[in-house]
């Protein structure tokens, strides 16, 4: 399995062995059964990135339960999938991570194209850049044409974080910091699901309410977008900071895709060209709702007939 061949090569990133892994990766079965794909919402484009695999924080069953509700002609995975950084530090790869690896190779085999493009957490992958490994596209960036003609640039978006170019020892620094919010954030979680609550991040709520947080998310959005119009495309699709957004720039459209760890998202394209952005915490809290909507008519069905 991928997590035991990533345990014996963990301190190895550089050697091409770690690529070949993937292709047969596919002949295992998951864990956890993927269901028929009839019935899934479809999409013409999907574009998910910062799921994290490898860390405690990545919200594997939530994507899981995603992957299993949605399917696409292409599919963006818009970096930091694998965090390298956690896994020189600490090794962690449990059943579901393979699970999603699972899944999206699956989806390679039935035809969907797939496109990573690695981020500054999985950048051991970027040295690949142009080969294709099991089904899925390595890019350093790409660009889509979306139905209706418009361009997009796709980017992971650490090519334009101030503190990852200028100050690299600092966005370690942040990454531990962010790690021990993360966990702070799963016991929140196991408590709340314990209480029957929803899901809820912690720091996805600190960044809304910490000024300098959303002063740098704003000037990072507006820096991409100039990068975009520089480059003569309609827009820019990326991740990188954890929260998924749309905004405008002078006419040049700048999505975020989120995340797979804080706010759990994706972002899609309608066979029309339109684009969405799914909160799929929210998207499971309505169809819950909606199964216990029909569950109590049901009831109360029955207890009028009787």
């Amino acid at each position: 399995m991928l997590g035991a061949y990533l345990e014996g090569n963990v301190g190895n990133w550089g050697d091409a062995g770690v690529i070949t892994a993937f292709p047969h990766f596919d002949h295992h079965e998951p864990v956890i059964p993927e269901p028929s794909p009839e019935g899934r919402r479809r999409y013409r484009t999907i574009w998910i990135s910062d799921i994290h695999l490898g860390t405690r924080g990545c919200n594997a069953e939530m994507l899981i339960d995603f992957l299993d509700s949605t399917d696409s002609e292409t599919m963006y995975l818009v970096g930091d999938i694998i965090d390298g950084w956690r896994l020189k530090k600490k090794f962690y790869w449990p059943p579901a991570h393979n699970d999603i690896v699972w899944r999206i190779l699956k989806r390679a085999k039935r035809g969907t194209r797939i496109v990573y493009i690695p981020g500054n957490h999985d950048e051991m992958f970027r040295q690949f850049s142009g080969l294709s490994f099991g089904g899925v596209e390595i890019r350093r960036a790409a660009f889509h044409e979306t139905a209706d003609g418009r361009k997009l640039m796709v980017i992971h978006g650490d090519e334009f974080d101030g503190v990852m170019l200028a100050h690299r020892w600092l966005a370690f620094v942040g990454d531990a910091l962010y790690t021990a919010t993360m966990g702070l954030s799963h016991w929140v979680n196991v408590v709340r699901r314990r209480l029957g609550l929803p899901y809820w991040s912690l720091s996805k709520m600190a960044k809304h309410k910490v000024k300098n947080a959303v002063e740098f998310i704003y000037r990072y959005e507006e820096v991409v977008a100039r990068a975009a119009a520089a480059r003569k495309v309609d827009g820019v699709v990326c991740g990188h900071i954890h929260t998924a957004e749309f905004r405008m720039f002078d006419g040049v459209e700048y999505w975020n895709d989120g995340d797979w760890v804080e706010g759990c998202t994706a972002l899609v394209e309608h066979f029309d060209g339109s684009m969405e952005i799914l909160h799929w915490p929210e998207e499971m809290a309505r169809r819950q709702a909606r199964a216990e909507r029909a569950l109590g008519e049901a009831d109360e069905t029955l207890a009028c007939a009787a």
